[in-house]
């Protein structure tokens, strides 16, 4: 997915509880939910910046020499400008792109 395209919120919004407990019927399923998906979140975002960051890294072992990479630095900038995993889960959930299910519930129905 496309983060540098997701309308979130670039600093943090108080929330309604009303409103996540309207998603699954439960307020703490819904921050398990939203605390799951921005882990997922997280670990693309580094893993991607890693990459990034990969292919400007000098493997010298010089410590006296110190080199400042500018790409470095503005891809670093640029990924701090970037609206927060959580702020960007939520937004997700609001919109319905976020599949969840529980396998408690289902297993209760059946039974």
């Amino acid at each position: 997915m496309d983060y540098k395209k997701v309308k979130a919120e670039s600093s943090t919004v108080p929330r309604d509880l009303n409103d996540l407990e309207d998603q699954t019927g439960n307020v703490y399923e819904t921050v398990m939910i939203l605390a799951k998906r921005s882990n997922q979140i997280a670990s693309e975002m580094k893993e991607e910046l890693n990459q990034k960051l990969q292919e400007f890294a000098s493997y010298t072992d010089n410590l006296e020499e110190v080199f400042e990479n500018r790409e470095q630095i503005e891809i670093s900038k640029y990924y701090e400008r970037l609206p927060k995993p959580t702020l960007i889960a939520f937004e997700e959930l609001k919109q319905g792109q976020i599949y969840h299910r529980n396998p408690a519930k289902e297993n209760r129905k059946a039974l």
